[in-house]
Order: structure tokens, then sequence, then C-alpha cells
């Protein structure tokens, strides 16, 4: 028989839901909610750990919460913290720490975390500002980071700003007792809004929000300057501005089901009756990006999307 599986989804409402997804009856059901607070938008695991997870209340006073999810699917929130800012619309976690993207106020919080409860220290142990703007007034007013992507054979924390079209490269020097400061940065054609990343074998690929553009650099270690390589459009039909919004990147590893790596891209709010599409580009071509198919979802507003299952047969897609 074919193994159900959970999946835990966030969003704009107020809670989050388990799912089970059963691929031999194609059924997803709601098996459990939880609520948390208002828009629990983005949900990370614990490295190593999918039972233990964390989110961010995205509103003025940020939040953050730990969640244990039982064998059953059932969530129980541990622990709330601030989040050190407004609207944390992103979390990265590692071992010892979670980095939260808060979106509104302009910087990063860095918060002590463990594999033990409460999981969560009392609150964030410091803050990564920044600060910049770009043309597009009602958007990028001010740094808007969007998340935090660490990059551990360079020791570097990377965190694209929407507000400042700029990829912020940040840098953890010993001498500063081992906190991040700002060492470098990647720039972007003003009011492409950089949202999410990826980086993969010395290229960074990057999803502007307010260009619907995919970008392709070359990024070798601090103090190396990035280079340039290609953009592409995410979508063939290219919208009016201000019309639609690009979302969500990912670069799946490669695995023997799925030999070839191919950058996936969602484009939110298409006119479309068939909904958002989700863009497939490969990347073999070293200095290329070559769109190699756009797949109708039937969604609107696709924002989130995640591989999951074995060699990561399932893309859960989210609108």
């Amino acid at each position: 028989t074919t193994m159900s599986h959970r999946i835990l989804v966030s969003s704009n409402s107020h809670v989050i839901s388990t799912l089970l997804f059963d691929p031999s009856s194609k059924s997803l059901s709601v098996e459990h909610e939880l609520q948390i607070g208002y828009h629990p938008s983005w949900i990370t695991p614990y490295p190593g750990d999918n039972s233990l997870i964390f989110t961010g209340v995205e509103h003025l006073k940020g939040e953050i919460a730990a969640v244990k999810i039982d064998e059953t699917g059932k969530g129980v929130v541990v622990k709330k913290i601030t989040s050190g800012g407004s609207d944390p619309c992103s979390l990265l976690a590692t071992d010892d720490a979670l980095y939260v993207a808060n979106y509104t106020a302009g910087g990063v919080a860095i918060v002590p975390i463990s594999s033990s409860p409460p999981y969560l220290s009392s609150s964030p142990a410091y803050m990564l500002e920044m600060s910049g703007t770009g043309p597009n007034k009602d958007r990028q007013e001010t740094s808007h980071p969007h998340e935090s992507v660490l990059v551990e054979d360079y020791n570097e924390l990377l965190v694209p700003d929407l507000g400042a079209d700029k990829v912020w490269r940040f840098k953890k020097e010993s001498k500063d007792g081992g906190k991040w400061k700002v060492a470098g940065s990647v720039a972007y054609e003003p009011g492409s809004g950089p949202r999410h990343i990826v980086f993969r074998e010395g290229f960074l690929y990057t999803l502007c929000e307010l260009s619907n553009t995919l970008v392709k650099h070359r990024l070798p270690a601090l103090p190396s300057e990035p280079e340039h390589i290609a953009n592409a459009p995410t979508i063939t039909a290219i919208p009016p501005p201000n019309a639609m919004f690009a979302a969500e990147i990912l670069l799946p590893n490669p695995n023997s089901t799925f030999p070839t790596p191919y950058v996936y891209v969602s484009n939110r709010d298409d006119p479309s009756p068939e909904g958002d599409s989700i863009s497939i580009f490969s990347i073999e071509e070293p200095g290329k990006l070559v769109l190699v198919n756009e797949v109708r979802t039937g969604l609107k507003h696709v924002r989130g999307m995640q591989f999951g299952g074995q060699d990561d047969k399932w893309l859960i897609v989210g609108g």
C-alpha cells in the first residue's frame, strides 16, 4: 500500500493546518487545525525534527511561536515570544538559531533556539538592521527583508531586501563576538524587488517580485564581487505593472529519480481562468536561464511551494 503523508500548512488565516495526503486515492483532507494568531504565513522545521516547527505571527507587534506536533498530527503552541519587529514573514532554523525576517520593521532577528523544551529563548539575542529604498513608492519606501539564507561554505548569511533592491551579504566575525555584520551586497535593477533566493554551487538565483524576473549571478565568497549572468521573465505573457507578483523559487537537489536540476518559480494573481502558473527553468547552460515549461495550477495567489515525499516526487502548492 502507498504511504500517506502529513503536510503542515501555514496561511493568511489564523491557523496552521495538518493535512493528510493519500497518493493512492489522490485525497487531501484536513486532520487538525491549530489557532496561532494573525497570519501565521510561514513555517520552518527544526533541522532533523519535523515534529518541531516555528512560525511567525504577522502583525505590528510581531511574534514567533514554537509548535510541537504529536504522532497524530495535532499541534500545540509551546512558547510565544516577540519577533523584535513587525510582520515576521520568513524564518530559517539552524541547530541553535532562528533567523526571522521582520518585513515591515526592516530587520532580521537572531533568536537562540534548542531541540528541547521550551525550544525558544525568551527574546531575540540581537537584530540585523538594514536600510534602503527603491523607486516603487508603494512597496519600497524602506528596507523590507523577505528571507534569510545561509551559505555555510562561505560563512555568509544572505538576506534579500525587497525595499532596497539588494541581497545583503552578512559575515560572522569572531572579533565582533561572533555576530553577523554586513560585508557586501548584490545589487538589482531599480524597482525589481528581490524576494526569495536560492544558492547552488557558486550561483545565486533570485526571484524579483515586483519585476516578475528571475536573475542569475555568479557569487564567489567574499570579498569577491558578484557577477551578473542572466535575467529571464518569470512568465511569458508579461503582465502590466503592479498586476502580478512572483512569489516562490525552489531548486530541489538532484536525485536518482530526478537527476537534472531545475528552478521552479511561482507567479501570483494571473487573470487566466486556468489560474496561476509555475514556471520551470533549465540551468544547465552556465550563461543562461532557459524556460522549459509553464504549468497551470488552477489556484489563485500561489504564494508557497514545497517539494516532499521520496525523491521529492510531490510538489505541494498553496494558493
